[in-house]
This record gives structure tokens, C-alpha cells and sequence, in this order.
């Protein structure tokens, strides 16, 4: 029987789409253009939100966008607060998401070696 989705959940859902929203209509920081919320974890007792982002595999650029949500977080806050009508706005803690990068990098591989095995035929 499939677990039904815990609350968490469905908040770091909701938290992904406003924030998402947010950076793309409301926020005006240069350094925030082209970020991608790619996941949102909550806790149990929704205090705290951990936002994974992506920006593109540059490393200055990538510290940019942090800079930026650091600087843009009070107000990103605040917004949810109001539009997800929750009791407490949670904390955000922003971190990289390198799985988008990785995942890349493993595509590049294969492709290589589906190359190499191409050239021996």
C-alpha cells in the first residue's frame, strides 16, 4: 500500500512553486537571474526549509546566487508567510544542488563511451 505523503511534504512542494514564482517575477537581483529551485525538504515540524538550487556548473556564479538568496531571504520569507498562509514561515537554509551537474557529467561519460564503442565496430 503506497505511504500517503506526510505534511512536510506537501509544504516543501508549495515552498518550491512560491519561491520559484518569486524569483522569476518579484525578486530584481541580477544575481538571482537564472536560478532554478530544483528541491525544498521541510521538517517535521515545519520550522525550517532546506532550498536546493541550481544556477549552471559555474563555481563564481554559483557563489553569486548564494550571496543573492542570503541577501534576498528575509524578504522571500516574509512572502511565503503571507502567501502560504502557514502559522510560522519557516527558515530557509539555502544549499547548491550538484546532482544537476553530476548528472550531466555521468550523461558526457556515456556518451563518450558509447562513441568509443561505435569507432570499434
Amino acid at each position: 500500500m503506497p505511504q500517503p505523503f506526510k505534511r512536510a511534504d506537501r509544504v516543501g512542494d508549495l515552498i518550491q512553486r512560491a519561491l520559484s514564482e518569486l524569483l522569476w517575477r518579484d525578486v530584481k537581483d541580477p544575481r538571482l537571474r537564472g536560478v532554478v529551485i530544483t528541491a525544498v525538504r521541510v521538517t517535521a515540524d515545519l520550522r525550517r526549509a532546506h532550498v536546493r538550487f541550481t544556477c549552471g556548473s559555474d563555481r563564481g556564479r554559483q557563489t553569486e546566487a548564494l550571496a543573492g538568496l542570503a541577501s534576498a531571504v528575509g524578504y522571500l520569507r516574509g512572502q511565503l508567510g503571507r502567501g502560504l498562509h502557514l502559522r510560522y514561515a519557516p527558515e530557509l537554509a539555502f544549499e547548491v544542488d550538484e546532482s544537476v551537474d553530476y548528472s550531466l557529467h555521468i550523461a558526457a561519460l556515456l556518451k563518450q563511451v558509447a562513441e568509443r564503442e561505435g569507432e570499434r565496430d
